[in-house]
């Protein structure tokens, strides 16, 4: 019995597509390309599955394609609200490198209550090459397990060295270290400091610069200067409003991202307490907010928009790679920071003595 062709609706507004060609053979967008190009290593039915739904669509490719062309590579990159200031830089750099080459970027956003790896699924299902995961999601180990397991392209901004994914990065340790002793240079000694989410690698890197700072300069780590958030402005406030309610508060405070810095600032205000006069208050990233506030946040300048384009580099060249049979190349590089310096700090103002009474 000859197997009758699937029905498809004939009311196309456009020209079929190479998608609509997929979609009808059940195939991948890269098989339909080998077809059109007479790559060997096409399945016979996959082969004869695409032929028929060419003549079914009569679609016809445009002749760039059947001449050489390189095939498109379509990558997948998943967002988050956490990661939305982060993404706006990190899109100027990848977007310019994508419009310069035959690759294409298809964002799909990801709720942080529902589980990573369905929008990865998502993802996969819209005919991915490749996928580029911002911070958080490059530390959500059932996502990577999932793309490691497909053989998917992948590439890390931030997070820890995962079997064949790239990484891309700057020396958390170091930036902390560097903002930290900024600090004890202006004078110093009584330094809080609002750690991001724990359980992220990147949060207790920065924390170990912090205290190795410290430690270097003759200072301790005392538990009534150390706070803890998730990185969110709300998280921010609650962490601030311990650090200040100590019996001996702080004179600056260092939080482990711009967020928590610009709600440190908020709380400060709240109290009657000038910025940076009464109080130095230093970020981390250099996100929009460091300069939509008053005053503009001392800050680590992540070169995000580099990383951007390096990591549309980094995940063609992967994508190449598996498609010519070999295993992706894993890169780690480590990217150089800058410790910006705005409105936001100042020397620990000295108070003169009570008067001693005799």
């Amino acid at each position: 019995m000859i197997a009758r062709p699937p029905v498809v609706e004939s009311r196309l507004v456009q020209p079929p597509t190479i998608d609509d060609v997929a979609r009808v053979a059940d195939v991948s967008v890269t098989t339909v390309w080998r077809v059109l190009k007479g790559n060997a290593r096409v399945r016979p039915a996959a082969q004869e599955a695409v032929i028929r739904a060419i003549a079914l669509l009569r679609f016809t490719p445009a002749s760039p394609l059947l001449h050489g062309a390189p095939l498109p590579m379509r990558i997948g990159l998943i967002r988050t609200s956490e990661s939305a200031g982060y993404l706006n830089a990190f899109m100027v750099g990848s977007l310019d490198r994508v419009a310069a080459s035959t690759m294409q970027l298809v964002i799909e956003q990801c709720d942080m209550a529902e589980r990573p790896a369905a929008a990865a699924r998502r993802l996969a299902q819209r005919g991915i090459d490749g996928v580029v995961l911002p911070p958080a999601l490059c530390d959500a180990g059932e996502l990577l397990d999932m793309l490691e397991q497909q053989r998917m392209p992948t590439v890390l901004m931030a997070g820890q060295p995962a079997g064949s994914a790239s990484t891309l990065d700057i020396d958390d340790f170091k930036a902390a270290y560097d903002m930290t002793t900024h600090l004890i240079a202006l004078g110093h000694s009584r330094i809080g400091f609002i750690m991001g989410c724990p359980t992220r690698p990147a949060s207790r890197r920065r924390y170990d610069g912090h205290c190795a700072a410290l430690a270097d300069h003759g200072l301790t780590t005392e538990d009534d200067l150390i706070g803890t958030g998730s990185s969110t402005y709300r998280s921010g406030l609650d962490a601030a409003e311990l650090l200040l309610d100590a019996e001996a508060p702080p004179t600056a405070i260092f939080a482990s991202d711009d967020d928590t810095a610009a709600a440190t600032i908020s709380v400060a205000h709240r109290r009657g307490l000038n910025v940076p006069s009464d109080l130095t208050v230093c970020g981390f990233g250099d996100s929009p907010v460091a300069t939509t506030i008053w005053p503009n946040i001392t800050t680590v300048r992540l070169p995000t928009a580099q990383m951007g384009t390096i990591a549309a580099d980094l995940i063609a060249a992967a994508i190449a790679a598996r498609r010519e049979g070999h295993a992706p190349p894993a890169e780690r590089i480590t990217l150089p920071h800058q410790l910006v310096r705005r409105q936001s700090d100042a020397a620990p103002r000295r108070r003169p003595r009570a008067a001693i009474q005799v």
